[in-house]
């Protein structure tokens, strides 16, 4: 802020509040937030007014074909657990949301959650009764991948995320919007603002680019067979 920079650009939910609420008057471009209407971001999607604006990381069906994927992978499928991070600003918009997916697919959703990484283990622990466990889309579990990967095996989880780097660490399968290209169209906003454009004239989009990774190893550890017209269905599988 001292430095009175002409914008700024913040990823996730937690840093656009922030800036926000520090910026005020600077223009913010957002990476990767949810819903910024419910979150009070912005006063819509097609005109934010203010000096907020940016791309959403979420589109009204990510959740439902999330669990899709783990209805084809788990033909069964009646019990999934959701860990969400307790605390966030998110996790209530993230869990509304899941929640309306769970229940138009007839499953049954048991949320577990965790402040930071060490009530990691035993929140995944807590799931141990579901038949898979999807994770919400979150900076602390990004960081601590590695660590849900392996908690989720142990406890004999298949898992669901929502970004490429949480299978790239051992985790099951991610379906969600390629990161890349949301950096790449921010950009476009930087430029718009740096011209002379006004944040709140220029409309938040949401994610047009997705991606479905498979990690067979994990899958192979886990005992399961992902069945050929899942296969079919990745962008990458990590052999």
């Amino acid at each position: 802020m001292r430095l009175k920079v002409d914008v700024l650009v913040a990823s996730g939910t937690s840093s656009v509040l922030l800036t926000r609420d520090a910026a005020r008057t600077i223009p913010v471009v957002f990476v990767a937030a949810v819903d910024p209407v419910a979150m009070g971001l912005v006063t819509s999607l097609a005109r934010p007014g203010g000096s907020v604006t940016g791309i959403t990381a979420v589109a009204e069906e990510l959740d439902g074909k999330r669990l899709q994927l783990l209805r084809q992978l788990i033909p069964n499928l009646s019990n999934v657990a959701f860990l969400v991070r307790a605390g966030s600003p998110a996790t209530v918009e993230h869990t509304k949301q899941a929640e309306r997916a769970a229940g138009t697919l007839g499953v049954r959703l048991q949320v577990v959650a965790a402040r930071d990484h060490s009530e990691l283990e035993q929140a995944i622990s807590a799931a141990r009764g579901a038949a898979a466990l999807l994770v919400v889309d979150d900076s602390v579990f990004t960081a601590q991948r590695a660590k849900i990967a392996e908690f989720a095996l142990k406890n004999r989880l298949p898992t669901m995320y929502g970004a490429r780097p949480m299978v790239q660490a051992g985790g099951l399968m991610t379906y969600g919007p390629d990161y890349g290209d949301l950096y790449r169209r921010a950009a476009g906003y930087v430029k718009k603002i740096l011209q002379g454009a006004k944040p709140g004239d220029l409309p938040v989009e949401q994610p047009t680019k997705f991606e479905l990774v498979i990690n067979l190893k994990t899958a192979k550890a886990l005992g399961l067979t992902i069945p050929p017209s899942l296969l079919a269905q990745a962008d990458q599988v990590i052999e």
